[in-house]
């Protein structure tokens, strides 16, 4: 075993608190983790020899102690990858994927450690367990039964194979979406080109172009260049353009995604097959709310019938009003439907989503979020510098209890770089156990500050900063006392409520007026204003869902019903579904999947998962009428909510835990309401 006390210099090879990114280095991380792995491989080892009776501590527990450190190293690695990754960097982090993959799936099938755990499992000692760490034994139980703990040795090792394919092919396809999205750029030269651009994106695109020595205007395929032109751009040719590079991200030459998806179906429905399931889906969603890809299924296609009617009905709607309004002839093309989409939100409620920015500039965006949580949990935020960062312009806090407890540190990492995966997210790096405090972060990619103007924001990017700190919240408010059902170590159709419900918020003048305050002048968002934004909530909600709803059909069909090894094209075949889904023709290379890090970025993820995000928003839609009938900012719910879901992580079954908070299990008909999809008479 590698001595871990040699190049005591390396940052990576001790777990801390206070992460010292600033000093951690390519050249650090292969040395790292091969001692970290020979150290846990040798506290398992440990465990396995163990003789005597078996108890939690000198199995279970010793077993989270064994892996501790090279779970936080990992996770410090991953994360940098995502925010701060450059060549050198890669290529130590893909040289290491598959040793941890090796690492991960020998744990799982250790056949000594499996009869370990039935050894405790069967001990006199498993009587006096409380119910959390009898969960622990339990999950964990079933999670090695699951991946082939009982396989013989031959099945086995295909299994070893496959994962640590996984770890190369998942991580190759996270870097093609991001080399292939920094690959594109479009330079324009005559402003007259840019007509109904918004000033604000316009001076991002002209600082974006000065950044790279260019003259004109620089758009770019990252969230906050792409939206405005989809949205408000006159200039049909250029949303063309944007729209086609963007639906067909990692889709050629050395980066071309097609041929790796094709394989992880592949290796997904292989591994299912093996450890005994029909397919992927019933695989990974055994310990899920859904239980099974054909109730995950049936939900989907329940709430798409549910929908379709009032689906068709925006359609014809906003083809009507393009044609009336816009003499528009034909059909809408993709690249049509948001631009009109924001036409006719304008012409209906008189109401302009940039006349919204200025009162959401970023830094009152997060004291707005460290207010509603003060508000509702008893909490505080404080600023603390103390923490070094992997970047200038991340910004670090403390999370303080109601008797001064450091229950939490966390980062805020806003806006888009290069070196920086696309979209929006939460992690936890270290979980405390009670009363140690947790550490995590959330990343986004809003629109940067431009020139002496702050950064100002959107509604919807608002929404996805209180959506990423509900989950942040998930894990800073856990008093779980084992690591692995702490945070947001849940059920991965439960796990999206925290973060869902907080985008409540975003639509009540009451919590707005607590931090929606013009940069320039002070004043809060104006009642008129308010009312046209809230009136919108609603427009084209059945546009919204069937979205979401063709993204997750298109997911659980890829793992139940596709056949990787068949002569059908994977793009093709998601190409199809989605047709169903969206309100125009999609053209034939139309490839999103080829850039759905969700489904495709690691081994499972949200694979055969992706429903999850409208299954937790039934349940977050019915919490929140209890948060709006006692008012949306009182305590006592608020508390509730807390106690009975944040602290409790995976300590017990979600449904237990919402109809502790709720009192009943959960009901569609909010969802339905809030969303306006309901038959009026």
């Amino acid at each position: 075993m590698p001595d871990l006390k040699l190049n005591s210099e390396n940052p990576l090879l001790k777990k801390t608190f206070e992460v010292p990114f600033d000093r951690i280095l390519a050249e650090h991380i292969e040395p790292a983790m091969d001692a970290l792995i020979a150290d846990a491989q040798a506290g398992i080892d440990a465990i396995v020899a163990l003789p005597g009776q078996r108890t939690y501590d000198n199995t279970l527990g010793a077993l989270e102690s064994a892996t501790d450190n090279l779970e936080w190293a990992a996770t410090v690695v991953g994360h940098l990858e995502s925010v701060a990754t450059y060549a050198e960097w890669r290529e130590a982090y893909v040289a290491v994927q598959p040793k941890l993959s090796a690492f991960s799936t020998g744990v799982i099938l250790n056949p000594g450690l499996w009869k370990a755990l039935k050894d405790l499992k069967n001990s006199p000692s498993n009587k006096d367990l409380d119910t959390v760490r009898q969960r622990h034994l339990d999950h964990l139980l079933d999670e090695f039964r699951r991946q082939g703990a009982e396989l013989r040795d031959e099945d086995k090792e295909r299994i070893k194979a496959i994962n640590m394919e996984f770890a190369e092919i998942t991580t190759k396809f996270s870097q093609n979406v991001l080399d292939s999205t920094n690959a594109f750029e479009l330079i324009v030269e005559d402003e007259s080109r840019l007509s109904g651009l918004p000033i604000s994106a316009k001076d991002a695109a002209r600082e974006s172009a000065e950044s790279k020595g260019r003259s004109g205007w620089r758009f770019t395929l990252q969230e906050p260049s792409v939206t405005p032109i989809m949205r408000y751009l006159d200039d049909r040719d250029i949303r063309k353009q944007v729209w086609l590079a963007y639906s067909t991200r990692a889709t050629e030459g050395v980066l071309d995604n097609r041929p790796i998806i094709a394989r992880i179906l592949e290796l997904r429905k292989e591994k299912a097959n093996i450890l005994g399931y029909p397919d992927f889906a019933d695989l990974v969603l055994e310990d899920r709310m859904a239980k099974t890809g054909e109730a995950a299924q049936h939900f989907i296609t329940d709430l798409a019938e549910r929908t379709a009617d009032f689906f068709k009905k925006e359609t014809k709607q906003l083809q009507d009003f393009a044609e009336r309004e816009f003499g528009v002839s034909g059909s809408l093309m993709p690249w049509d439907i948001e631009y009109f989409s924001e036409k006719q939100r304008a012409a209906l409620f008189s109401f302009d989503e940039e006349a919204l920015r200025p009162y959401f500039p970023a830094d009152n965006v997060l004291k707005g979020l460290f207010e509603t949580v003060s508000r509702l949990y008893g909490v505080s935020v404080e600023r603390d510098d103390s923490l070094p960062t992997w970047d200038p312009d991340v910004t670090t806090y403390r999370l303080v209890g109601e008797h001064g407890t450091h229950l939490a540190s966390f980062y805020v990492d806003l806006y888009p770089r290069e070196n920086k995966r696309g979209g929006a997210w939460m992690n936890q790096i270290v979980i405390g156990i009670p009363p140690e405090p947790h550490l995590g972060l959330i990343c986004a990619n809003a629109n940067p500050p431009v020139g002496d103007v702050p950064a100002l924001l959107t509604h919807r990017e608002v929404e996805t900063l209180f959506h990423e700190f509900g989950h942040l919240m998930h894990l800073c408010l856990s008093q779980v006392p084992v690591r692995s059902l702490s945070g947001v170590n849940v059920a991965w159709d439960f796990v999206e409520l925290p973060s869902q419900i907080m985008e409540n918020w975003c639509w009540e003048k009451q919590a707005l007026d607590t931090f929606a305050t013009h940069y320039e002048t002070g004043e809060t968002i104006p009642d008129e204003l308010f009312q046209q934004l809230a009136a919108t909530r609603t427009y084209r909600a059945a546009t919204a869902q069937m979205r979401q709803l063709g993204f997750a059909l298109t997911d659980m069909s890829l793992h139940r019903d596709f056949d990787p090894s068949g002569a059908e094209d994977v793009i093709q075949y998601a190409r199809g579904i989605v047709q169903r889904f969206h309100p125009a023709t999609l053209p034939e290379d139309y490839a999103f999947i080829a850039g759905f890090g969700h489904l495709f970025s690691s081994e499972v993820g949200y694979a055969a998962g992706y429903y999850s995000y409208k299954w937790a928003e039934v349940l977050d839609a019915d919490a929140f009428t209890k948060f709006r009938d006692a008012g949306i900012f009182d305590r006592k719910t608020g508390l509730s909510f807390r106690q009975n879901i944040l602290a409790k992580g995976d300590s017990e079954p979600p449904s237990d835990l919402y109809e502790a908070f709720m009192g009943r299990s959960p009901s569609l008909s909010a969802l339905m309401e809030r969303q306006g999809l309901v038959a009026t008479s």
